[in-house]
């Protein structure tokens, strides 16, 4: 009944849209209701697949019609006549190809505005640029490594003060804001640990009791098929486009996704005005990336399963953390905010720093190499890698062990990933031990 009452409303728009081109037909298409049976599984149509391949790609915004958006590499764009111009102007200040990217990504995260930047630490930066000194922060504790240097130590030097708590209890958000906190930083899972932070609660929380006060979200580690903040109360969402959202391990951007009129209107600005925008050759292979994003987080989740299932029963795995698991202090959670997993884990093996830098050493099939997020399997060691900036006693603090191995689980043949993490374990922690 539902299929009907669907292909009746396509119908009807062909009939009377007959004069609409491909690019507003499929706006038309998109912005079709759903009934309340198909409500019961998602909140919006089209589904996810549809709106990566298809929003902001309408060959009718090309002259020749292309289908794959063009490289736009002119840094600049003639005009009609002095300010007045086609809705492009300088190269930093916008282009095409990085305006299809941007819409497409607006979309799929539930947003309105989306703004990219050269990297994920340039979009942190603008957005702390949103703040002035004498402000507070209030971040959750474990956080990518590059974010806690940049409020430590860059943020600390412009008088911006931050707080690092344990976001996963909620009486620490209420207890941590400040009368000058301004921003709350949220990382969900975080980074290298995979803890989760109950998005919706402290949303309610600040924005009831604490004016002023917006919320990002770095949802890099979920992606946006597997996570929505916004929609859970968010204001911004952040996300290191190098990792799932290109997936191919050959891009470094960052971008933020907003609804809120006035944050988007200020970002902007800051986008322009700092100058950290990317390449439009980097926006072309990310857009190209993002049309893949449901198929290999599918695959990513498939195999992390499969792998996090192995280490959890192996006698050479000390604890393995994977918010898929049920034995992950955050599993209920998870089930209500995500849809599913990527491929993260983190698992601690028997030993320590000589048994983990072993099992690197050996591994085949995956990389030892930092970043995540790509086709290929990567792993690291979060201690002497991707967290090394953040102090000692701090990693001590938060459970950053010289044996916790960070894997990121690629879409290669499930069988062979496992017997690699097999051998490798094999030969960091021989069954004598």
């Amino acid at each position: 009944m539902v299929a009907v009452i669907l292909l009746v409303e396509v119908a009807a728009a062909l009939k009377f849209n007959s004069h609409l081109s491909r690019g507003a037909f499929l706006s038309r298409l998109f912005s079709l209701s759903l009934t309340p049976n198909m409500a019961e599984k998602q909140t919006t149509f089209p589904h996810f697949a549809t709106q990566a391949i298809h929003v902001g790609q309408e060959p009718e915004q090309w002259k020749s019609l292309a289908v794959v958006p063009k490289i736009s590499l002119a840094t600049t764009f003639k005009q009609e006549s002095p300010g007045v111009h086609s809705g492009f102007e300088y190269g930093r200040s916008g282009n095409p190809t990085r305006s299809c990217f941007e819409t497409c990504v607006a979309a799929l995260e539930g947003g309105k505005h989306c703004m990219s930047f050269s990297s994920g630490l340039a979009a942190t930066t603008s957005l702390t640029h949103l703040l002035s000194a004498g402000d507070h922060i209030l971040c959750i504790d474990d956080v990518y490594g590059g974010t806690n240097r940049y409020f430590q130590q860059c943020a600390k030097k412009m008088n911006i003060e931050t707080s690092f708590v344990d976001c996963t209890v909620i009486d620490n958000v209420k207890q941590a804001v400040k009368p000058n906190t301004k921003m709350v930083w949220i990382e969900t899972p975080t980074n290298p640990l995979m803890k989760l932070a109950d998005i919706k609660a402290i949303s309610d929380v600040i924005h009831e009791n604490h004016e002023g006060v917006f919320i990002v979200v770095d949802n890099t580690f979920a992606s946006p098929y597997f996570q929505r903040p916004l929609e859970l109360g968010a204001d911004v969402v952040l996300h290191s486009v190098s990792k799932y959202i290109n997936g191919h391990s050959d891009v470094i951007m960052g971008l933020v996704v907003t609804s809120d009129e006035d944050l988007h209107k200020r970002l902007r600005f800051l986008q322009n005005a700092l100058g950290g925008v990317p390449s439009p050759f980097d926006c072309y292979l990310a857009n190209r990336g993002l049309k893949t994003l449901h198929v290999r987080m599918r695959e990513h989740q498939r195999n992390a399963f499969a792998v996090a299932r192995y280490l959890e029963k192996s006698p050479k795995v000390l604890e393995t953390i994977f918010p898929g698991l049920e034995s992950h202090p955050q599993y209920e959670l998870g089930l209500r905010q995500m849809k599913g997993y990527s491929g993260m884990i983190s698992f601690r093996i028997k030993g320590g720093v000589e048994e983990a830098t072993t099992f690197l050493k050996s591994v085949k099939v995956f990389t030892l190499a930092e970043s995540l997020g790509g086709f290929e399997s990567l792993c690291e060691h979060p201690a002497i890698m991707t967290h090394s900036s953040v102090p000692e006693e701090a990693r001590k603090v938060l459970g950053i062990t010289d044996n916790l191995i960070r894997l990121s689980v690629g879409i290669e043949d499930t069988e062979d990933i496992i017997a690699d993490i097999e051998q490798a374990l094999n030969a960091a922690v021989p069954d004598s031990k």
